[in-house]
């Protein structure tokens, strides 16, 4: 057992501010509050909706930029309005957008959503293919001044460009490993000194749905790199370099009204947490309060916490990490 005993260890952020690069999906998303899911076909109604800019990529910059971090995005838009609002809306959120490219001739990517009442979503969402077939070269040059890189699986090519990159500039490299395409992770990861995995990810990549099984199995697959595995309100898995096991944290008890983002959210959160030097037990702990509070509120990526939030939540929340029998 990990003791949460370094309850202060994020109660203020790093001076100066550590950088994080993020790379991936940026996308309009129009969101339906609705009081079930649809079973079948018909018309259901809403009670509320948002639009909101966001992706995995582009979530976890701004978790990155609400905890206190320097948060840059590389992604790609269209040449057109719902790129344009893509852009404003990040930027004003806090994120350089700097790094984002403008295709001529695609069309921006967007989403449909329907969140329930008990938070679950139903997600529809449109990349054009014309986006992403261009990819700049990345060297470790461009990368020396972010503290840490996280990518995202809806770019490969650029992604895996910029994980090199931060590999040979001796910089954490993080994977973020969610369902992607076939060969996409295969192709990443030997890349990657950290990779965090969706548990559909994971089962999809081992065959078992049981995470610590599976962290188990993915630490066998890619030996060089930090292995966790998320699996919302079952908590967190990761396999501990130094003590050889596998480890699991509670998810913290929240009322979960919109789950959307939130594992883009634990990202951010752990992708800071690492730039900042933060012990990994300490990391995981820091980002599942991050993603738990998420889920508190409607929004996507907006219900984002402070770092104040997340401290004052974790003063309160003694859940340890326990060492897994089997794995």
């Amino acid at each position: 057992m990990i003791p949460s005993e370094n309850r202060s260890y994020f109660s203020a952020s790093c001076s100066p501010p550590r950088s994080v690069l993020c790379v991936g999906a940026a996308v309009l998303d129009t969101l339906f509050r609705v009081r079930s899911l649809p079973t079948g076909q018909g018309k259901i109604l809403p009670y509320d909706m948002l639009q909101v800019a966001e992706g995995m990529a582009s979530s976890a910059a701004f978790a990155v930029a609400r905890l206190g971090g320097n948060a840059s995005l590389w992604g790609a838009v269209g040449d057109d309005a719902t790129g344009v609002r893509i852009i404003a809306d990040l930027g004003n959120s806090g994120i350089d957008t700097s790094g984002m490219v403008r295709v001529a001739g695609a069309r921006s990517a967007v989403s449909t959503i329907l969140v329930d009442d008990q938070g679950e979503r139903l997600i529809v969402p449109f990349y054009d293919v014309a986006l992403h077939e261009t990819v700049k070269p990345v060297t470790k040059q461009d990368v020396s001044a972010f503290d840490a890189v996280l990518v995202d699986v809806r770019w490969p090519k650029l992604a895996l460009r910029t994980l090199l990159a931060a590999g040979e500039a001796g910089k954490p490299a993080i994977l973020d490993g969610d369902v992607a395409g076939d060969g996409v992770i295969e192709m990443l990861a030997p890349a990657a000194s950290h990779i965090v995995f969706s548990q559909p990810a994971a089962q999809r990549l081992t065959g078992t749905a049981e995470p610590a099984k599976a962290v188990g199995l993915l630490k066998r697959k890619f030996e060089h790199a930090f292995i966790s595995v998320t699996s919302g309100e079952n908590g967190s898995f990761w396999f501990d370099d130094r003590a050889g096991e596998v480890f699991h944290l509670t998810a913290p008890i929240v009322r979960a009204v919109d789950t959307l983002a939130a594992g883009d959210i634990f990202h951010g959160a752990f992708a800071l947490a690492i730039a900042e030097g933060a012990p990994i037990a300490e990391t995981m702990r820091f980002s599942s309060m991050a993603a738990a509070l998420k889920c508190q509120v409607f929004g996507g990526r907006i219900g984002a916490p402070s770092r104040a939030e997340v401290c004052d939540a974790l003063r309160g929340w003694d859940a340890p990490a326990t060492k897994m029998r089997d794995r």
